[in-house]
């Protein structure tokens, strides 16, 4: 399964994409934000984005994700510091498929992939 993790923090990107190794994903594709996701989207069967980039913010990331023909099947899970019930309302109505606030744990994202990959 390839996966791209979007995230302006490069220790995220690293923490997040250690764990997904840990859990057997070895196909990773990074990205600082979702303009330079959007170039590497290629074979991507799971994105996991963080909400607050600079360039282009994850919340549009996703909504330009779903609007397009290509990528709209893709499950997305926002990783976020955005925890209030109006935000994850937003980003569900926009078509994220989960939702995990930082700061996580390895078993919080595990049960969430999971999740998504038994669909």
């Amino acid at each position: 399964m390839k996966i791209i993790v979007i995230d302006d923090s490069m220790t995220t990107r690293r923490i997040i994409k250690n764990t997904l190794n840990q859990l057997g994903f070895e196909d990773i594709v990074e990205a600082e934000n979702g303009l330079d996701a959007l170039t590497k989207m290629d074979g991507i069967q799971l994105i996991l984005t963080d909400w607050n980039m600079p360039e282009m913010d994850g919340l549009t990331f996703v909504k330009t994700v779903k609007s397009s023909v290509a990528y709209k099947n893709i499950p997305i899970i926002m990783i976020t510091t955005e925890a209030g019930k109006d935000d994850i309302i937003e980003a569900i109505k926009s078509g994220v498929s989960n939702y995990i606030v930082k700061p996580f744990t390895k078993a919080i994202l595990e049960e969430k992939v999971k999740a998504i990959i038994s669909n």
